[in-house]
C-alpha cells in the first residue's frame, strides 16, 4: 500500500520542524511541492531547504501548478468547493503519475495541517473518488497562531475564557459572540480597523526573515499596521499575516 504524509513544517523558520516530522522527510520518496507563481516562489524555496536538510539521497521531488482561485467571489463557499474540486485533481494526477506501490510521498504544509489548510480534505476527496489507493498520515506542525503568540510573548487565552480563531472575513460580520479575544487569519479586509478600542498584537512572515510584528490599541496602531502591510505586500507581492484581538473584559 503506498502511504503519503501530511508533514507540518512550522510558520517560516526551518527550526520548526519537529523530531517526527524530520524523520517522516527521511523516510519519504516523493515529495510533493505545488507552485502558487513566482510572487510565492519563497514558499517553494523553504520547503526546498528542509528536504535538502533530512531527505535521504535518492528522493524525489514533483512539482504541481496550484489551480487559480477568485479571491473576492460572490459565492464564497461555491468558489472554496470548485477551486478544491480542481486541486483535487491535480493532487490526484501527480499521485497517480508518480507514487509507486509501497513508497511513501509527502506534502510539506505551511504551519499546521489542521488548520486553515486544505490538504486532508484533498485528500478524502481522493480516496472517496476511487480511482487511487493509499494510506495517509498527518503530522502537526507549529502554525502561526502559535507562532505570533509566542513572539509576542502572550497567552491566547485569559484564565477561564475561551478565545476564537477565525478569518477576517467572519470577524467584518460582527465580533463572535461568547468570547473576548478573537485569532484572525485570511483577513484581506483589515477587519480589525472597526474595533478601534480593542488591543490588537499582529504579525506578518511571523518567524521568517521578513518577520513584521506590532501591538497596541488598535486605535494607536491600526494606522501604521494598514500601511505596514501594504507595503510589505507591494515589496513581496503576497502576505501572511496572522492577529490576535482582545477586548476589554469589562467593557
Amino acid at each position: 500500500m503506498r502511504k503519503i504524509y501530511v508533514i507540518g513544517i512550522g510558520a517560516g523558520d526551518p527550526d520548526h520542524l519537529t523530531l517526527q516530522a524530520a524523520k517522516s522527510i527521511g523516510r519519504t520518496n516523493v515529495f510533493f511541492l505545488i507552485d502558487k507563481g513566482e510572487t510565492k516562489q519563497s514558499l517553494i524555496d523553504l520547503r526546498e531547504r528542509i528536504i535538502r536538510a533530512y531527505a535521504h539521497p535518492h528522493k524525489r521531488i514533483i512539482e504541481g501548478r496550484d489551480p487559480d482561485r477568485d479571491r473576492t467571489p460572490a459565492d464564497y463557499t461555491g468558489t472554496v468547493a470548485d477551486w478544491r474540486y480542481r486541486r483535487s485533481l491535480v493532487f490526484e494526477e501527480l499521485i497517480a503519475a508518480n507514487l509507486k506501490e509501497d513508497e511513501i510521498g509527502a506534502f510539506l504544509v505551511w504551519g499546521d495541517p489542521s488548520l486553515y489548510d486544505s490538504t486532508i480534505a484533498i485528500l478524502d476527496e481522493i480516496l472517496a473518488r476511487g480511482e487511487q489507493t493509499f494510506e495517509y498520515e498527518v503530522i502537526p506542525g507549529i502554525s502561526s497562531v502559535s507562532a505570533l503568540a509566542a513572539k509576542h510573548r502572550i497567552g491566547l487565552n485569559r484564565v477561564g475564557q475561551p478565545y476564537q480563531v477565525t478569518t477576517g472575513r467572519r470577524l467584518a460580520e460582527g465580533w463572535p459572540e461568547g468570547v473576548d479575544d478573537v485569532v484572525v487569519m485570511l483577513d484581506a479586509q483589515q477587519a480589525f480597523t472597526a474595533h478601534p478600542d480593542a488591543e490588537i498584537y499582529w504579525g506578518a512572515y511571523v518567524s521568517t526573515e521578513d518577520e513584521l510584528l506590532a501591538s497596541g490599541k488598535v486605535a494607536d496602531v491600526g494606522d501604521e499596521i494598514l500601511k505596514t502591510r501594504a507595503a510589505a505586500r507591494e515589496r513581496h507581492g503576497w502576505i501572511m499575516d496572522t492577529y490576535l484581538l482582545r477586548r476589554n473584559t469589562q467593557d
